[in-house]
Parts: C-alpha cells; sequence; structure tokens
C-alpha cells in the first residue's frame, strides 16, 4: 500500500508523511503529558516511524535519492560547514542546565534525534525530490515554508510552548530550512543537514530556559535566522550557473 501510494503520486507520499508525522508526534506529546513523563510516549513512535521510512527508503533502492550517501561536494566548496558549527552554539549562549529529570533529558535527547531524521527525510527529502521534478525553485520554497510552518503546531499539541517563541522559531525555522536545503541541492546528501538538525534540537535540552528573557529569545532568533539566511544565499549563489534549472 505504502509503495503503491509513491508510485502513484511522490507529491501525496511526502504529503501524507508529513500528516503522519505531525499528527503522531502530537499524539505522543500529548500523552507523554498525560503520564507525566516528558517524550516516554513520544520516543517510540519517533523511533517506529524513523524506522519505517528508512526501512522503505532502503528497501526500494532510494537512498542516494534521497541523501543518505556521502556528500558529493569537499567540505571546503561548503565553507567547512563552519556556519553550521555557529548555528549549534545559540542554545547554549546563557549557560548550560538540565531542565528536566536525567531520564526525562535522555527521552528528550532522543527524540530530537528522530526528529532531525524525519524532519529531514520528509521535508528536504520526499517533498523537496517530489516537486523538484517540475520546478527546482518552487521546491525549495515550499520545503522551507512548510518545515517552518509546521512548528505552529508546537501551540496545540500540549508541549506548553508559548506564542512568542513558537513565532520566533517558526521564523528562523524557515530560514534553517532554506539552508537545509540549498545544502541536499548542491551536496546530494541530507546526511550533514540530519546531523545539523538533531543536535541543534538535542542542545535545547541543556540550554539554560531561566536565562531567557524575551529580549534574549528575539536576539537569538534574530541570529538564528540572519546567519541561516546568509550561507543559504551564499549556497545559492554558488556555481549558480551549473544547478539552474
Amino acid at each position: 500500500m505504502i509503495k503503491r501510494l509513491y508510485e502513484k503520486s511522490e507529491i501525496w507520499f511526502a504529503v501524507a508523511w508529513i500528516i503522519a508525522y505531525i499528527v503522531l508526534a502530537s499524539a505522543g506529546d500529548s500523552l507523554s503529558a498525560a503520564v507525566g513523563i516528558s517524550k516516554v510516549i513520544t520516543l517510540p513512535v519517533l523511533i517506529a516511524l524513523s524506522a519505517a521510512l528508512f526501512s522503505f527508503v532502503k528497501k526500494n533502492g532510494l537512498m542516494i535519492k534521497y541523501g543518505l550517501c556521502k556528500p558529493q561536494l569537499p567540505a571546503a566548496r561548503m565553507l567547512y560547514y563552519i556556519p553550521l558549527i555557529v548555528l549549534l552554539t545559540v542554545n547554549l549562549w546563557y549557560g548550560i542546565r538540565l531542565n528536566q529529570s536525567l531520564p526525562e533529558t535522555l527521552l528528550y535527547v532522543l527524540s530530537m534525534f528522530c526528529v532531525g531524521f524525519l524532519e529531514e527525510m520528509i521535508f528536504r527529502g520526499l517533498l523537496f525530490q517530489a516537486m523538484a521534478k517540475d520546478s527546482v525553485r518552487s521546491a525549495i520554497v515550499v520545503s522551507s515554508v512548510t518545515f517552518g510552518a509546521g512548528h505552529i503546531v508546537n501551540l496545540v499539541n500540549g508541549s506548553g510552548a508559548d506564542l512568542l517563541p513558537t513565532l520566533l522559531q517558526v521564523i528562523y525555522a524557515v530560514a534553517i530550512g532554506f539552508t537545509f536545503v540549498m545544502i541536499f541541492w548542491k551536496t546530494r546528501s541530507l546526511v550533514i543537514c540530519i546531523i545539523t538538525h538533531s543536535v541543534f534540537n538535542g542542545l535545547s535540552a541543556f540550554a539554560n530556559e531561566a536565562a531567557m528573557t524575551s529580549q534574549r529569545q528575539i536576539i537569538s532568533g534574530v541570529f538564528l535566522a540572519a546567519i541561516a539566511a546568509g550561507y543559504a544565499l551564499y549556497l545559492a549563489w554558488m556555481d549558480k550557473e551549473k544547478n539552474t534549472k
């Protein structure tokens, strides 16, 4: 059934995965909150989704198509991914602390590694590749915007997210999504994107939330958006004549 949907329409296959991911991850968060242990239900759900998607891709010989391979450009051409390393520091700007118990922190970090894999594979892999056959430019825009807009679900999924942090997250997520899709387009690999996304989310478990005032949240959000957008534009214009469609 899954393969049949894929063969019939790659776009609807990607949309089905987006819906399944958002609904099941949100349900997992809500159930985890009801149990009283953060991510205790979410993690098994995300592991199952990750295993199912990876199994489908590998079984059908789609590893290279969806970027589960070595980057095809040397790191030097990608500025050694230094802008990504800079982005990873943001969660630790205002100190390091455990915001949850050690077991909950472990559940959270493992969940975030699954999130990194799933979101990159769904938004940068499935959705982008499905749309790029008709228009690379449209695929880049839709992949970036839907990735950012998807974070709005944090307002209603029981995670307790507030309005301002969520709106900031949407803004810089669009910029980071733009960066990741350009990395995939240039290198034909999602490996660096998956690693960066996973580590960035995982490090948020150790951010000093008590020190995160509204002003600092705005500063961090603007910084993330500026660095990500700047790097993405650099990648978009690099060897433009070789990659335009």
